[in-house]
């Protein structure tokens, strides 16, 4: 199944060109939700995120099981769409620990490369700015370079968004 990655600095457009991505799909469409309201500019960005999709969108809100979300979301859709990996990533991380972020990296890949629709999935590209002054930062960076490479490993198609302009990193077929 072909699935592409969206990934870019924050706010530089991943979300809605994901969400114009999965459009092109006919039928059914899902949505995972990785974020989690904790406070109240959560809220905000999630209520806005949230008005950008119809409403016949299928939402699953997972903070952690990120693989049994995608294959619950599969069964239905001809499309999934995961936002994101990045608030995934920390999830995890602070949740649990980096070993735990491994083993549910592994499911996560095992879950993309067995449902039978196209995921496109939305992920930031942490590592390309300055070094994190703490070991939290630094871990954090590290870990979502692990991800993203992870992932970006058995997607067919990557998209780096920059100024909200997609640039194409891999492609190897059409979804």
């Amino acid at each position: 199944m072909a699935h592409l990655l969206i990934t870019g600095g924050a706010s530089s457009g991943k979300s809605r060109y994901a969400l114009s991505r999965a459009r092109t799909i006919e039928g059914p469409r899902a949505f995972i939700a990785t974020a989690q309201a904790l406070d109240e500019e959560m809220t905000r960005k999630i209520a806005r995120h949230q008005s950008e999709r119809e409403p016949d969108w299928r939402l699953t809100e997972e903070p952690l099981d990120l693989s049994g979300a995608l294959r619950l979301a599969s069964r239905e859709a001809r499309v999934v769409v995961v936002d994101c990996l990045t608030l995934w990533t920390s999830n995890v991380l602070c949740g649990e620990n980096i070993e735990r972020l491994q083993d549910r990296l592994e499911t996560a890949v095992e879950a993309l490369k067995t449902v039978l629709c196209p995921v496109i999935l939305v992920t930031n590209e942490v590592g390309m700015g300055l070094v994190p002054d703490t070991p939290l930062g630094r871990a954090f960076r590290e870990a979502q370079g692990l991800v993203n490479g992870r992932v970006g490993e058995i997607c067919e198609e990557i998209q780096l968004l920059v100024s909200g302009c997609p640039l194409t990193v891999k492609k190897k077929k059409e979804i």
